[in-house]
């Protein structure tokens, strides 16, 4: 293996059938040394299977698993030489932190000296020095995570797979092991392949985020580019809020609600029609007579509103029954909008895209 592949993963067509159900239908990626990689989607659509493949623990029936230049797929787990973090942490009970940390190398036979050098360095990047001796049932959830986590890296393996590994955290902490995670990943060089349903955590880690429907990958990128620009309905709406309106093309501009004349940011599917897409936070809200932003501009009234701390969230009943969610900053001096209340939504072209329904 060239030292300019270690850390490199590829897939290339995979299948895996059960029965007459095609859970992964032919997906191929690539994935450089070093980068944090999310598969994200929806229950079903085939992420955890994608990376059970990776790992060895289900064989593919079609295509093929490349790790570090070499074709693994018929290779079983233990000779793949990954790190693994699951999502119930998999820490054995009779066995006390440190010898937890310790398992991977233990099995290798490594020598005692490297096995004691190597657990302290783990435990010190997950900051549970002191703890060594402890066992699970004196850990909280988030210390049993950092240990799972800590004997996933022990090794120094080039490729790290990660399924759902906060699923059983709360909120704050989630935030904070997310940030640890991507800071131990980058100091270690390593390739991280992370499974989640979480939009917010994929957008927060990633430096690319493949979204999953069906078993297909529907789109691929860094996550602003798949955020601000869908290809399709499903990853709009999936990858967090979206307004997706009914609108059709109308020379070079779009029909939207009431035959409003909008304009769409390039890019946008030369779909006939379709639905024009806009993030909430894109569209600014004024009073019917207030002075508006961005080329594209609809009438309305405000049917709900929602305090959300940082912002106010309102959805606005536009031209024939349809709805736009505008999310407004909760800024000093900005003035709120109550149920019933006449505004006028504007947005810029380029912040949406008329997308194939």
């Amino acid at each position: 293996m060239s030292a300019g592949m270690e850390g490199a993963v590829a897939l290339e067509g995979v299948t895996k059938r059960y029965g007459a159900e095609t859970v992964v239908a032919g997906v191929s990626l690539a994935i450089p040394p070093g980068e944090f990689f999310t598969l994200l989607g929806p229950s079903g659509s085939g992420k955890t299977t994608t990376l059970s493949m990776l790992a060895g623990f289900v064989m593919a029936d079609e295509g093929r698993v490349m790790l570090g230049g070499q074709d693994m797929t018929q290779v079983p787990p233990r000779g793949r030489g990954l790190g693994m973090v699951f999502q119930n942490y998999a820490i054995f009970p009779h066995l006390d932190v440190a010898e937890n940390v310790a398992f991977p190398l233990t099995v290798r036979r490594a020598p005692k000296a490297e096995i004691a050098a190597r657990v302290a360095e783990a435990l010190e990047m997950v900051k549970l020095t002191g703890f060594e001796r402890r066992y699970a049932r004196q850990l909280s959830g988030g210390q049993q995570q950092r240990v799972a986590l800590a004997r996933a890296i022990v090794g120094h393996p080039r490729i790290v797979l990660m399924d759902e590994p906060l699923g059983a955290l709360d909120k704050n902490l989630r935030y904070h092991m997310q940030v640890e995670i991507k800071e131990i990943s980058r100091r270690l060089g390593t390739t991280v392949i992370y499974v989640t349903h979480d939009q917010e955590e994929a957008l927060t880690m990633s430096d690319r985020i493949a979204i999953m429907e069906r078993g297909r990958i529907a789109q691929m990128g860094p996550p602003r580019d798949v955020y601000e620009k869908p290809e399709t309905a499903f990853v709009a709406a999936f990858l967090g809020e979206a307004n997706l309106l009914p609108a059709r093309r109308d020379g070079d501009a779009v029909a939207g609600p009431g035959g409003t004349r909008l304009l769409a940011g390039s890019g946008a599917l030369a779909a006939p029609q379709g639905l024009l897409f806009v993030r909430p936070e894109k569209v600014a809200i004024a009073p019917a007579g207030g002075r508006t932003e961005g080329a594209n501009s609809l009438p309305g009234q405000v049917r709900h509103a929602s305090f959300l701390g940082n912002v106010v969230r309102y959805q606005v009943e536009v031209a024939e029954g349809a709805t736009v969610l505008c999310d407004a900053a909760n800024g000093a001096g900005t003035p709120l909008h109550a149920p019933g209340d006449a505004v006028r939504l504007s947005w810029r072209a380029e912040d949406s895209r008329l997308l194939a329904a």
